[in-house]
């Protein structure tokens, strides 16, 4: 990434949290993962959407090792059969204690924008688990939410798209599902733990 990351600032910890999101900063990958598997309580079910922002920091690989934690991802990739692993899915992220994952966009506004190509993760994100745990990078911090639909489409879409091709899919990635998260009513249900590095897309 060329130039200085976006400020993670008192500013933009106070628009986020006054409209209902627990926003945390932090320095470094290794004290986000660390931060993440403490919000995690012993016995959890813990699940999470595709995220290349999870893997960098460890937090995948964490919880594959973990033994004091329910990993759900680990439950349907064990499954075979396409319909039952797509069931078992559906269940560990409804019902999962804690969701993690990460968006696209954090705007000064206080307002995230997240996108996907099926909605595996916005739905989680929306509605269902209890706790809800994202990781952003300070490359995701953009000024307004105008900014933050042109780095949807502009630099998270074809990096993803790259990546998604770049596995073996064809057919590549596509903005399907855009969801504008204005506000968490519920206090608490949604941390943002913001990281001074860039990660993901």
């Amino acid at each position: 990434m060329n130039g200085a990351l976006p400020a993670i600032d008192a500013a933009l910890i106070e628009a986020l949290r006054g409209r209902g999101f627990d926003a945390r900063a932090v320095a470094t990958g290794v004290e986000a993962r660390d931060a993440v598997l403490a919000l995690l309580p012993d016995g959890a079910l813990v699940s999470h959407g595709g995220s290349t922002t999870l893997r960098q920091i460890g937090v995948v690989d964490a919880l594959a090792e973990s033994t004091r934690l329910r990993y759900g991802n680990a439950e349907w990739l064990a499954e075979d059969d396409t319909a039952r692993r797509l069931e078992i899915r559906k269940r560990n992220s409804v019902f999962a204690d804690v969701y993690l994952g990460s968006v696209q966009a954090v705007a000064r506004t206080g307002q995230v924008v997240g996108c996907d190509k099926g909605g595996g993760r916005q739905g989680p994100y929306v509605w269902g688990p209890s706790r809800v745990v994202w990781v952003a990078g300070a490359n995701k911090i953009v000024a307004d939410l105008e900014a933050a639909f042109r780095r949807v489409y502009e630099v998270a879409l074809p990096l993803e798209d790259a990546r998604v091709r770049a596995s073996g899919d064809p057919s590549g990635s596509s903005v399907n599902k855009l969801v504008v998260y204005e506000r968490e009513g519920a206090p608490g249900r949604i941390t943002l733990i913001l990281v001074a590095e860039p990660l993901g897309f």
